[in-house]
Formats: structure tokens, C-alpha cells, sequence
């Protein structure tokens, strides 16, 4: 069985890294099996060094498509173009398409029309809110999918609710948590630490991203003017994009406990969010982490595609309003957040639970 991988951004590399080492294990073993990935290179990024895929213990991608920038369609496009090329020159069994970025989408209509079965790891997942770009990936993906690999029972329910057998799901957990758990001994101090004196528990860290959040000044600087509030002077650590900071500075906002910082890589960042009192962010991914590390998490949206982390996790939705902030930040220091559980299957073996899947496949 050939499997075409295929990875867009930083994050999709943090969920085929277990699937790529179970795949290595099962070829040992005399299983029929191998892979070939694909960076599509939607997302450029200059921490994707060959230390970043040694950290992650893979191998640098067979082939990138740098098919990045440009709208929405010239993406779209670019990488259809470059991939279709790829996979008519390197045919595969399978494709194996991971997460909700344009890569997700684009690689799995170019595998349909070209006869190619296509398997999606994090299917079924749901935010109900169309403007995301990310939404509109996952329905389109989902509606072309052969085979669904789910984190949660919520994410089978949306599949079903949408006409998907249950012979096609597969609840196998969340590969990003195998990542995790197999690289939490490996985190690393990142300089900051000692340079901003920050110690166990006694600062919060900071994530922004969303343009809903970011690209409006008032809404930026009401955000942060809000925590900064509400943080009775812990250290807020916000690593931060340098667009997003350019416009922090051009909106006045000086406070002594904010500090911005470059962005970190995966051990780095994730050793910050370990220590931390909290997280406040708007980013999906990070509310999984928080949730298995036990760290309290604030997430402003106004919805989100990963419930089980509010339903069983540590995080907690408050929305856009800045006003939900200053009682969250409150029920934080009364020492009245949640515990918290982790989600079913979420163990670290998810990997090993996709291949042996694949391998029963006929294809």
C-alpha cells in the first residue's frame, strides 16, 4: 500500500509525525506499507528548518509544492495544479489529507478526480461558523471523503447527522495529543524565561491570530487593554506575528506585564504553555494542549469546532466581548477554573490505531 501524505502548514507536520513513525514501524514489521510526503508549502515559515523535522523525529518531505500566497482561489489553484502533477507522477493508494487548511481541501479533490481514495485524520470536526475559511475546508473535504478518522464522539455525531456511514468512521483519537505526550520530555526553557525572570505558574501566555480579533484596532486594543486589566500584573507573554505587532505598537498600547515576544518553536512554546497559570488564545489546537496538560485556557470566539475540550477539557469559551474577560480572569484567581479531564482515546496511540486500519483496507 503506497499512502500519499500530505502536510500544508506547521501544525499538519505536529499530526502526520505519529502516522509517519507508525507507518515506519508496520514496514519493519513486514507489512506492506510506505509513504511519500508532500509539503504543499501553503503556509511559508522560516522555523520549518531541518531542525524542525528532526525535532519531530521525520523525514524532510519528498517533494514541496511551494503553491503558498496569493487569495483563497489562487491558492486553491496552485496547489491543485502542483499536486495533480505530483500524484500522476508518484501514483498512491491512498491519500492521506490531515486537519482544515486549504491543503486539506485542495489535495483531496485533486485525489477524487484523479480515482485516488482520500482518508481524512480530524474529520468530522464542526464550528457551524461559515466565515472561516477553515469551515469551509472541512465540509468540502468531509463531503469527498472515503475514510473518516475522528478525534471525539462529538465529531462522529456530525458525520452521521450529515449521511456518513458508520462502516467509513473510525474514532481513533487525536494524533496531535500523540506529538504531545511524546514530545513533553523533550520541551525546552526558551530564553525568554530568564530574561523576563518568569516563574512556575506566575505568568499567563497570550495568542492571537483570528482576523475577527487582530485586524480591527479598537477590537485589538480593547482586548488586550482588557487582560492587561484583569491580570493583577502577572506576566502576560504573547508570542506574536509580526503584522499583529506592528499593529500593537501603532494602537499605543505600553503595559510593563505585556511583553511581546518572536514566535517560538514547538518544545519552546509548549514548555511556556505547561508552566503557565493560563492561556488566552483564539486558536483551536492549543485549547487540545491545554486540555491534556491541565492548564487553565480562555479561548475568544465565539464558537468553536473543538467542544470536548469545554465539555470535558479546561477551556472555557468566552467569546469576542471583551467584557467576558475580567470574570474569567477572576474565577482564575479564585482558584475556581475547572480540572478538567482528557478526552477518550486522546493516549498517544492514535497513530498506531489509524495504520492498522489503512492496512485492513482494500484499496
Amino acid at each position: 500500500m503506497k499512502i500519499t501524505i500530505i502536510a500544508g502548514a506547521r501544525p499538519n507536520f505536529m499530526k502526520i509525525a505519529p502516522i509517519i513513525h507508525a507507518i515506519q514501524r508496520a514496514k519493519a514489521s513486514g507489512e506492506s506499507i510506505d509513504f511519500r510526503l508532500i509539503h504543499t508549502g501553503q503556509h511559508y515559515d522560516k522555523k520549518m528548518s531541518g531542525d524542525f523535522f528532526e525535532q519531530l523525529g521525520i523525514p524532510e518531505p519528498h517533494a514541496n509544492l511551494e503553491a503558498g500566497g496569493g487569495t483563497q482561489a489562487e491558492q486553491t489553484a496552485n496547489i491543485m495544479i502542483r499536486f495533480e502533477q505530483d500524484l500522476l507522477a508518484n501514483p498512491a493508494n491512498i491519500v492521506l489529507v490531515v486537519g482544515d487548511v486549504t491543503s486539506t481541501m485542495a489535495c483531496a479533490i485533486v485525489a477524487q478526480k484523479l480515482h485516488v481514495k482520500v482518508a481524512h485524520v480530524e474529520a468530522g470536526i464542526r464550528s457551524g461558523d461559515w466565515s472561516m475559511p477553515e469551515e469551509i475546508n472541512r465540509l468540502v473535504t468531509d463531503s469527498i471523503t472515503n475514510y473518516f478518522f475522528t478525534t471525539s464522539a462529538v465529531a462522529n455525531r456530525n458525520l452521521k447527522l450529515s449521511g456518513i456511514e458508520d462502516e467509513r468512521i473510525f474514532f481513533v483519537g487525536n494524533t496531535m495529543i500523540d506529538t504531545l505526550l511524546k514530545q513533553m520530555p523533550r520541551f525546552t526553557q526558551p530564553e525568554v524565561w530568564k530574561g523576563l525572570e518568569l516563574k512556575n505558574k506566575e505568568y499567563i501566555v497570550i495568542t492571537l491570530h483570528r482576523p475577527a480579533n487582530v485586524d480591527q484596532d479598537t477590537q485589538l486594543k480593547e482586548l488586550i487593554d482588557t487582560i492587561v486589566e484583569s491580570s493583577k500584573g502577572l506576566p502576560l507573554v504573547f508570542p506574536v506575528h509580526p503584522r499583529t505587532a506592528k499593529m500593537l505598537q501603532n494602537i499605543g498600547i505600553d503595559a510593563p506585564n505585556l511583553h511581546l515576544i518572536e514566535p517560538l518553536g514547538y518544545l519552546e512554546f509548549n514548555y511556556l504553555v505547561q508552566n503557565a497559570k493560563a492561556v488566552v488564545t483564539d486558536s483551536g489546537g492549543i485549547t487540545e494542549e491545554t486540555t491534556v496538560m491541565g492548564v487553565p485556557c480562555m479561548t475568544l470566539r465565539d464558537n468553536t469546532e473543538r467542544p470536548e475540550t469545554i465539555s470535558i477539557g479546561t477551556n472555557e469559551l468566552l467569546g469576542t466581548n471583551p467584557k467576558s474577560i475580567p470574570p474569567a480572569f477572576e474565577k482564575l484567581f479564585s482558584n475556581q477554573w475547572k480540572k478538567g479531564g482528557i478526552p477518550e482515546l486522546w493516549d498517544g496511540k492514535t497513530a498506531e490505531r489509524i495504520v492498522q486500519q489503512l492496512l485492513k483496507m482494500e484499496v
